[in-house]
């Protein structure tokens, strides 16, 4: 029987390459907004389709918030999203 992994184990083994690892901390903070929004959609039981009808957005731009890939979210998509989810969007500012 072939053994799975999930998606967690898979990235800890790809975070040991020093050249992913750097890639990735580049974008950790997409990552990490585009994780809560899974969780909190999934949650909610909600497909990708359903909450952009919540949110009066569109399933693509879901997608796009959920793979990390969404470059300039705005935080007014932020609180359309958060409403949809019964969440509030948390910014913050982090020295470097």
């Amino acid at each position: 029987m072939v053994k799975t992994k999930s998606v967690r184990e898979l990235l800890e083994k790809e975070l040991e390459n020093p050249a992913f690892k750097k890639a990735y901390d580049a974008f950790e903070d997409e990552f990490t907004l585009a994780e809560e929004v899974i969780e909190l959609r999934l949650k909610a039981n909600l497909t990708q389709a359903e909450l952009a009808r919540k949110a009066h957005t569109s399933q693509p731009a879901i997608s796009r918030l959920e793979s990390g890939s969404y470059t300039n979210v705005s935080l007014a998509f932020l609180r359309k999203i958060g409403a949809a989810l019964n969440a509030v969007p948390a910014v913050h500012f982090k020295t470097s």
